[in-house]
C-alpha cells in the first residue's frame, strides 16, 4: 500500500514507518518539526527513515491546509494514520491555542482530504487522556468519555467525534487508537522515562508526582506499532450489533471504531523508578511532588476489543523495554 504517516518523525511515527517499509509498503511523512521537544532528536529520526528506499516526505504543519493537500498529492496514499497533533497534557494548560490549531484545525484538514481523494481508511491518535475524570478500572471504550481533565484530552476526544461525522456523512472508514503511556527507544525527551534516565545519569534529582503512587500502563513502542499495523489493515464496517436504543460509545453504524491501545498491565510509577534504577545501576534522588493539574491518578487499559477484532497481544514486560531504552539512550547520547 501507499501510506500517509503524519508525525513521521515523531516517536510512534517514526517507528511505525520503519515497520511499513519493512513489510514493503511506500511510506510519506508529513511533519513540521516543531520545538515543543529537541528538533534534533526529531532530525535524526527522519535522516534515518530518509535513507530508505520507498519514502519521501514533506514539511508542513497540519492546520495549513495547502501542506496538507501537497502532502496527498505527492504520497497518493490509499491508507493514512493521522498520528501528528500537539502532545502533551501539562503544555496545554500553558499554550491551549497551539491544540486548537493542530489537533482541532488539522485535523479537520485531514478529514476533508480524506474524505475528497477518497482514501480507504484512516487510522488516527486519540488518548487515554480522553478517560479524564473516569475512575472505573480498567478503562473501557464502552465507558462513556464526557468529563476530560485537560484542553489536550478534550482535543482527542473531540477528534474522534468529528471523524464520527465523517464516518457517517460520507462513508470515510476511521479507527481511533487511545494511546497509553508509549515508552522505548527513540522516545521522546518530555516523557518520564527519558526524564528519569536523564536525570539520574547526571546525577540529579527526578521530580516524582503524586509521591510516585499514581499507575500507568507503559506500553513499548514495539507493541503499539503491532497493534497500528493490525489496526490498519482491518477497514472497519458498520456494527451490525449497534443498537443505537443502548448504544455502545466504542462503535457505530457508520464505518467507525475507537480502540484502547495499552499493555494492560498498570504499574506504579515508584515501581517503574525501581526497574530503571536497577538497569542504570544507580539510586536516583526523589523529589516528591502532588499530583499535577491535568494528571489523572491512574490508567489501565482494557484491550479486549482490539484483541478481538485484529489479535492485538502486547508481550514486552518493561524490565525488557525500558533496558532496550538504556540501552538505546546510552548509545545515542555517549553516555
Amino acid at each position: 500500500m501507499r501510506v500517509l504517516v503524519t508525525g513521521a518523525a515523531g516517536f510512534i511515527g517514526a517507528a511505525l514507518s520503519h515497520r511499513l517499509l519493512d513489510r514493503g509498503d511506500e511510506v510519506f511523512g508529513l511533519d513540521n518539526l516543531n520545538a515543543y521537544y529537541d528538533v534534533r532528536l526529531k532530525q535524526a529520526r527522519l535522516e534515518r527513515l530518509v535513507a530508505r528506499a520507498g519514502f519521501g516526505h514533506h514539511v508542513g504543519s497540519l492546520e495549513d491546509a495547502d501542506a496538507v493537500a501537497r502532502a496527498f498529492a505527492a504520497g497518493r496514499p490509499d491508507r493514512v494514520v493521522n498520528l501528528a497533533a500537539q502532545a502533551g497534557v501539562r503544555y496545554s494548560l500553558v499554550n491551549p491555542r497551539a491544540y486548537v490549531d493542530s489537533n482541532i484545525v488539522g485535523f479537520v484538514n485531514i478529514l476533508e482530504a480524506c474524505r475528497h481523494r477518497g482514501i480507504g481508511h484512516l487510522v488516527y491518535a486519540s488518548s487515554s487522556s480522553v478517560y479524564g475524570a473516569n475512575v472505573k478500572l480498567p478503562f473501557s471504550v464502552r465507558d462513556a468519555v464526557d468529563h476530560p481533565v485537560s484542553l489536550y484530552a478534550a482535543t482527542k476526544k473531540a477528534n474522534e467525534l468529528m471523524a464520527h461525522t465523517y464516518s457517517h456523512l460520507f462513508g470515510l472508514p476511521t479507527t481511533g487508537l487511545r494511546f497509553f503511556t508509549v515508552y522505548g527507544p527513540w522516545g521522546r525527551p518530555d516523557m518520564a522515562l527519558f526524564l528519569f534516565t536523564r536525570n539520574i545519569l547526571e546525577g540529579k534529582p527526578i521530580d516524582v508526582f503524586n509521591h510516585g503512587h499514581h499507575t500507568r500502563d507503559f506500553t513499548y513502542i514495539d507493541d503499539i506499532v503491532e497493534g497500528v499495523l493490525r489496526t490498519l489493515d482491518r477497514v472497519p464496517g458498520p456494527d451490525p450489533a449497534f443498537d443505537p436504543m443502548q448504544p455502545n460509545p466504542g462503535t457505530s453504524a457508520a464505518p467507525w471504531r475507537v480502540y484502547n491501545i495499552g499493555n494492560h498491565q498498570p504499574v506504579q510509577l515508584s515501581r517503574y523508578i525501581e526497574v530503571i534504577e536497577a538497569t542504570l545501576g544507580r539510586k536516583a534522588a526523589r523529589n516528591l511532588l502532588p499530583l499535577q493539574p491535568g494528571d489523572v491518578p491512574d490508567t489501565y487499559a482494557d484491550v479486549e476489543e482490539l484483541a478481538r477484532d485484529t489479535g492485538y497481544q502486547p508481550s514486552t514486560p518493561i524490565e525488557v523495554g525500558v533496558a532496550r531504552f538504556v540501552d538505546w539512550y546510552r548509545a545515542y547520547y555517549r553516555v
